[in-house]
């Protein structure tokens, strides 16, 4: 596993393991880097601690191979920008497990909303990593109350790193 590049922030103690499978994606370094921010973020903003080596899985994909998971998993036979595959049942506060488990973003889908929202596509894979990574500590959207929780922690966790509100 390869930790993910920090810039200029401390070691994180989540080991990010980036893979680009397919689609127009910045290169890895560059991902790298936004991963790292973005897990930094949400880990400040929740305040969930993690043994060293906890491991995070991170595909950059396409919408063709994210379709497929999605029909699979969700019975949703579309594509989606995001999904987020805990390796582990988690309860919310507990230390993190050794392995989280995988998050995987689309390159069309999530180009076509950072165009069609017209904010920098840095911003909103950042943005998705977060919802990702925070999917797999525990939060959820099913009901308002969980969706403004879950908002509110992504909220924080993109003004750290000076994103405007994406819900805004």
């Amino acid at each position: 596993m390869k930790k993910a590049a920090a810039r200029g922030s401390g070691p994180l103690p989540v080991e990010i393991d980036v893979m680009v499978e397919a689609g127009d994606w910045p290169d890895q370094g560059q991902l790298e880097a936004l991963a790292h921010d973005a897990v930094a973020a949400a880990l400040a903003e929740t305040g969930d601690t993690a043994p060293d080596g906890t491991e995070l899985s991170l595909v950059f994909s396409n919408d063709a191979q994210i379709r497929t998971l999605n029909a699979q998993w969700r019975d949703k036979d579309k594509p989606t920008n995001v999904l987020s595959f805990p390796a582990f049942p988690f309860a919310r506060g507990a230390p993190l497990p050794p392995l989280l488990g995988d998050i995987i973003l689309a390159a069309e889908t999530v180009a076509r909303e950072a165009e069609l929202e017209a904010k920098p596509l840095d911003h909103h894979i950042t943005h998705l990593v977060i919802h990702g990574f925070l999917h797999l500590l525990g939060y959820d959207h099913e009901t308002d109350a969980e969706a403004e929780e879950m908002e509110a922690v992504e909220r924080r966790a993109l003004a750290r790193l000076a994103i405007p509100d994406p819900y805004a």
